[in-house]
């Protein structure tokens, strides 16, 4: 709008005239100089100046908007972008519906923790008839530890939508929606998002889902120190994936030890002295998530799986329409399960803090069953 020329912006025609003839065009020229310079360059009084001045500035602004419509914009966006539902209830509510389409979401925590379990769900989920709150799609799902089991997947469907599985061939039929892919190496993943990208529209894929981004990184470089620029091309890609056909792309990440050196990821995290002490000494203090502050920035919704004395968290951590929150949750036949749909709302270092405190334990209770 800067640069529209003065000669489309209604001004009286004598006036117009006169800045044309003094060579100033646009909008940009004439509010680069005061009143008073437009009076002297012009030779006009103060008052035609001001009026000249203050219709320019009012076409070539932006018009101001409200908080309030700034808000109803983002929630009729939201709503025409569409969301994948978790069939958890608190967390689809903090999430405005659910896992949004268009934008990278991140699971992030230490193994075992449940990641894979969500993964699953959200693959069932998104195969799943509208008339459930699915998407009747088909899922990529890129299975880079091997741990895709559709033995689980449909124990997790029978358990949650029991009416569903009891049609027959059902069961077969939703197994076949998903597309499982095993990249051995960071080169095969490479080809894989390729192949994803024209398959998309052609194949109705709905969901696509990477578990883990890390485990294909730990065999190309250290996890506790990667290559930044390395990763630039395949965030990049990943990003496009989800923006191009506008579904939602779900991403695990893995947990690394925090290098003694590294200081909070916002200054509004930092400690004092005693606190970073005390801190340092705790059982768990030392866990981040991998891949480094540039994925970080990428992602726009980023979900940890935390256990803190015994109890399994999931933590809203990072989100365009939400507050920080944890929900307390468990692994049942059905899946992940929150034990509570009201979220503790969290701040400070705590937010981006992972906790490991009993998960030992969990991982014993637990073995032979669901993990």
């Amino acid at each position: 709008m800067a640069n529209r020329s003065i000669h489309q912006m209604g001004l009286p025609r004598s006036i117009a005239n006169i800045f044309a003839a003094r060579n100033i065009n646009t909008a940009k020229e004439a509010l680069s100089l005061t009143e008073f310079e437009l009076m002297e360059l012009l030779d006009v009084g103060l008052s035609d100046v001001a009026s000249a001045v203050a219709h320019i500035s009012e076409i070539a602004s932006p018009p101001y908007q409200t908080a309030l419509s700034l808000m109803e914009q983002r929630l009729q966006n939201e709503h025409l972008a569409g969301h994948l539902s978790t069939c958890l209830k608190g967390l689809d509510e903090a999430l405005f519906g659910g896992i949004p389409f268009g934008v990278l979401t991140e699971l992030v925590g230490p193994a075992g923790i449940g990641k894979t379990q969500f993964c699953l769900k959200l693959s069932f989920l998104a195969a799943l008839p509208p008339s459930y709150g699915g998407l009747d799609g088909r899922v990529i799902y890129i299975d880079v530890e091997s741990k895709f089991s559709s033995r689980r997947m449909i124990e997790i469907g029978m358990r949650s939508f029991p009416d569903v599985f009891n049609k027959k061939d059902m069961a077969k039929e939703m197994a076949g929606r998903i597309l499982v892919l095993r990249p051995a190496s960071l080169s095969e993943f490479t080809e894989s998002l390729h192949r994803i990208k024209v398959s998309l529209l052609e194949q109705e894929v709905k969901l696509v889902i990477i578990d883990s981004m890390a485990a294909l990184i730990t065999g190309e470089y250290e996890l506790g120190a990667p290559k930044q620029h390395s990763l630039g091309w395949h965030i990049s890609f990943i990003k496009s994936i989800a923006e191009f056909a506008r579904i939602p792309v779900v991403v695990t990440n893995q947990v690394r030890s925090r290098n003694r050196k590294e200081v909070s990821h916002y200054s509004f995290q930092g400690r004092s002295r005693s606190e970073s002490q005390e801190y340092s000494s705790g059982y768990d203090s030392h866990l981040v998530a991998a891949l480094g502050v540039h994925w970080a920035h990428s992602v726009t919704i980023r979900l940890v799986l935390e256990v803190k004395s015994g109890q399994r968290f999931i933590k809203l951590a990072k989100s365009p329409m939400s507050p920080p929150l944890a929900f307390p949750f468990t692994i049942t036949p059905s899946g992940v399960s929150l034990l509570s749909n009201n979220g503790e709302e969290l701040s400070g270092a705590e937010i981006n803090e992972i906790h490991c405190q009993g998960h030992s334990d969990i991982i014993i209770n637990h073995l032979g069953k669901h993990q």
